[in-house]
This record gives C-alpha cells, sequence and structure tokens, in this order.
C-alpha cells in the first residue's frame, strides 16, 4: 500500500542535517525560545517577505494568538469558511470570537468574495482567509472588502507555504499571517509548531509577549494576560533545516501535481481550480467527484492510500450547531465537501503510485 502521506522518504535527504541540528540543541542548554527560535523566526520572516515572526506552538493557536492581537474577541465577528476543517474555527472560537461562516466558490473552494461582502456588518472583526489546499485565494477583491469596512485581514497559510499570487508570497498581503508547521505541511516539522507573520513589529512584540503569560521581558511579570504557547528549540531548529529546500519541495510537488493532472484529463472527476496570477504549492492533490465510494474503492484495490478534506463542513458538526446554520446554508461548501477526495502527493513518493492510478481510473 502507498501510504496517504510518508515523512520518511523526505526525512532520508536531510538526515545528516536534522542529527547535526537536534544534536546542537541538546548540547546548547536550551530548550525552549532560544536562539533557534529567533533565528527560524528571522529567517522564515525572510523567506515570506515580511518584517517579523512569532514562533508558537501549533497553526491553531497561531491563528488564535493573531486575533487576539487584533483585539478579537467576545462580542467580534469573525468571517472564514467552513470547508477547511475544524482548527479556523476553533481559533476563532478560542479567542472569544464568533464565526461567521459563508459559502464557497465551487470552482477553487475558497471563500466567495461576493458572500463576503454580503456578511459583513457592524460586529466584524475581522476577515480571516484560508489559502486551502496550497492554492491562494481570490486576495484582490478580498482585500479590498476588508479594506473598505475597515477591517484587518489574518492569512490562513497552515497549508500554504511558499505560495505565490502575482510573485508575492501569501502570508505577506494581510495584516498577519499565520503558518502551521505539522508533519504534513509543505514545511513540516516531527511534532507541531506555527508562526505568526507580519509587518506590523509593534503588533508582534505584543504577540510574542502574549505567547508567554503576558510577561515583560526579562521578569515573569504579566503585562497582559497571555498563555503558553511556544515553538520549542529542536523543531526550530529541524525546521531551519528544511527551510532552504522550501522551494524545491514546492517545485517537486508541482511536477507530481502535473503528472496526477496529466493521467486524470478525461477521468470522472475534476479537479480543484487555481486562480490566474496564483502560484499554488499543492500541499494537497484534491479531486471532486461524483462517487466518492467508488473512487475510493477503486484505490483501495490499486494498493493507494487516499483521505477526505474535509468530510463535514464545521457548520454541521455538533460542536458548532450553536451557529444555527443548518445543513443546505451553505450549498456550494456542503457540495465540495459531499465529493472531494485526496491523493497522496508528498516529496519522494513511490513512483508506483502513477501506474497504481491509471490501474484505478480503468476501474472507474
Amino acid at each position: 500500500m502507498i501510504p496517504f502521506f510518508d515523512y520518511r522518504p523526505e526525512t532520508r535527504r536531510h538526515a545528516e542535517g536534522i542529527r547535526s541540528a537536534v544534536d546542537r540543541v541538546l548540547e546548547s542548554g536550551r530548550l525552549i525560545l532560544g536562539p533557534e527560535v529567533e533565528s527560524f523566526e528571522a529567517e522564515f520572516a525572510a523567506a515570506t517577505g515580511v518584517a517579523g515572526a512569532v514562533g508558537v506552538a501549533s497553526g491553531t493557536d497561531a491563528i488564535e494568538l493573531a486575533l487576539r492581537g487584533l483585539g478579537v474577541g467576545a462580542g467580534s465577528e469573525v468571517i472564514t469558511v467552513a470547508n477547511a476543517g475544524v482548527p479556523p474555527v476553533a481559533a476563532v472560537r478560542a479567542a472569544g470570537a464568533r464565526p461567521v461562516l459563508v459559502d464557497i466558490d465551487p470552482a477553487t473552494l475558497s471563500i466567495d468574495p461576493q458572500a463576503v461582502a454580503t456578511a459583513l456588518g457592524p460586529r466584524t472583526a475581522c476577515l480571516l482567509i484560508v489559502h486551502l489546499y496550497g492554492f491562494p485565494a481570490a486576495l484582490e477583491p478580498l482585500l479590498e472588502l476588508a479594506a473598505s469596512a475597515g477591517v484587518p485581514v489574518v492569512e490562513d497559510c497552515a497549508q500554504a507555504h511558499g505560495a505565490r499570487c502575482n510573485g508575492r508570497p501569501v502570508g505577506s498581503f494581510g495584516t498577519l499571517g499565520c503558518y502551521s508547521f505539522y508533519p504534513t505541511k509543505n514545511l513540516g516539522a516531527y511534532g507541531d509548531g506555527g508562526m505568526i507573520v507580519g509587518n506590523d513589529l509593534a503588533l508582534l512584540a505584543k504577540i510574542r509577549r502574549t505567547r508567554v503569560y503576558g510577561w515583560r521581558e526579562g521578569t515573569r511579570r504579566s503585562e497582559i494576560e497571555g498563555r503558553n504557547s511556544r515553538l520549542d528549540e529542536i523543531q526550530a531548529a529541524i525546521l531551519r533545516v528544511k527551510l532552504p529546500h522550501l522551494e524545491a519541495i514546492n517545485t517537486e510537488r508541482r511536477a507530481l501535481a502535473a503528472r496526477f493532472s496529466e493521467l486524470l484529463d478525461g477521468a470522472p472527476g475534476n479537479v480543484v481550480a487555481s486562480r490566474p496570477g496564483s502560484q499554488p504549492v499543492f500541499h494537497l492533490y484534491v479531486v471532486r467527484c461524483d462517487d466518492r465510494p467508488r473512487w475510493a474503492d477503486a484505490l483501495d484495490r490499486a494498493g493507494i492510500g487516499h483521505a477526505v478534506h474535509y468530510e463535514d463542513p464545521v457548520h454541521t458538526m455538533p460542536a458548532y450547531a450553536s451557529l444555527g446554520l443548518a445543513r443546505g446554508s451553505l450549498p456550494h461548501t456542503e457540495a465540495a465537501c459531499d465529493s472531494v477526495i485526496s491523493l497522496p502527493l508528498y516529496p519522494g513518493i513511490d513512483e508506483q503510485v502513477f501506474e497504481r492510478l491509471a490501474t484505478a481510473l480503468d476501474d472507474l
């Protein structure tokens, strides 16, 4: 069976550097918020084209702390989508705000600017844009809408490390950009981790205090309310090894995606579309199909791992029933969640996947 995800082929490529990085941390005497985190923050900010970055414990924490840094909290509303899994919505709730879930563009499966325009209101405190599957969202109209409403924009780039829109990295357009380093990501750690990036250094300094209980630097005296959300030194050191290879990783992903697309030409399914001017990074290769169980069965018989991102729209989950959105309220979102299936795509994947996919397609 070709697994849906396997970090080991990529790890073997960088094994020497990773072992050296871990050893360096263990010999340093610093395990939390030391020179590796500081260096990685600077290097990641430079790679993203922004002034600064703050390392935190996860991508979900990155969104929550970004929202809190912007003053989003109780009584506030944050506009976002329901087809990107639970984390973005969970982060909004953790910040104390109410998620306002809007529908998506049925071609790209990202947030629909027209739906955002309708949802903007007096309590809107932020627009949370998710660059789903590694595809940049419709940034130009979304940023215009937010600017006209006087609303800050947070970009959820958890699946879009290195993706670009008109040559510029995602994460550098909004007030803040948020990243995850969960192991499956294009730039993945060997555990959890996250990053907040931006150009407002005063805002980033506030968030940097928030990630450690709101302490004043060099003291344990809380100046603002905060909590514990820290990127640790070992993960930062490992990510520093992998960061210089991110563009090569994304180039490999695009090449793999192109081979999938060639095989799928004429198949009974549609590949998620990218927008003109965007350069996606294919965190996932997602197909929309009319009969997902049939696709899953054909892939199983061919020995190809697969997954669904994401099967349940958030507004249909029991935990978020209080949002008051019944099934049918977001038709494009629900249709997408009912039809998507993800094929395995990662650096070093077994080349047999293409031959096996051709066999699976013959069975459809």
